[in-house]
């Protein structure tokens, strides 16, 4: 059986978290977001922002990671697999803020496709700063087209998820993939 993956995206407080959460809940395969593992791990080395103090490295960690998720997703035996954010998210963060890096990064990108992709927009009405979230809510739109237009990049259809509660967003994405 080959598997589906479809990536659930959107900039920070946009309700990724919650919606794979409650994908899980009912019953999908879902590979649950790493950055903040990454922060943490960094944080214990006395690291407070790796991603502002060394944007390469931690996007090196980030695409490693998200590129051992894709290849663990081979073995899944259910028909979809749900990521919290891609491997394209790597590179739109690093476009964001303005840093170069190497091709080694755009062609993990197109060399490992993902079937189809969820953007969640800003929601001012859930967005929260924490110790991990340090945008404020501009940058949250900015973002959001950034991740956006990276995706586009390596040829995909974006499908925006509107506002809504979970059950909403979750129907609205299981509707799009006729499931």
């Amino acid at each position: 059986m080959d598997t589906k993956r479809i990536v659930i995206t959107g900039g920070p407080g946009s309700g990724k978290t919650a919606l794979i959460n409650f994908l899980e809940k009912k019953g999908y395969q879902v590979m649950h977001e790493i950055s903040r593992d990454v922060i943490l791990e960094a944080q214990k080395e006395g690291i407070e922002q790796l991603f502002l103090e060394n944007p390469i490295l931690f996007s090196e960690k980030l695409l490693n990671g998200r590129l051992k998720q894709f290849q663990d997703g081979e073995s899944c035996k259910k028909p979809i697999l749900f990521y919290d954010r891609g491997m394209p998210d790597v590179t739109a963060y690093m476009d964001f803020v303005k840093t170069e890096y190497s091709d080694i990064f755009s062609k993990t990108c197109f060399e490992n496709k993902y079937d189809a992709i969820f953007v969640l927009p800003p929601w001012e009405d859930i967005y929260h700063q924490d110790n991990e979230r340090y945008e404020s809510f501009d940058q949250a739109k900015e973002i959001f087209q950034f991740l956006k237009n990276g995706y586009e990049k390596f040829g995909y259809t974006i499908n925006e998820v509107p506002l809504g509660s979970i059950p909403e967003r979750v129907a609205f994405i299981l509707n799009k993939l006729k499931l």
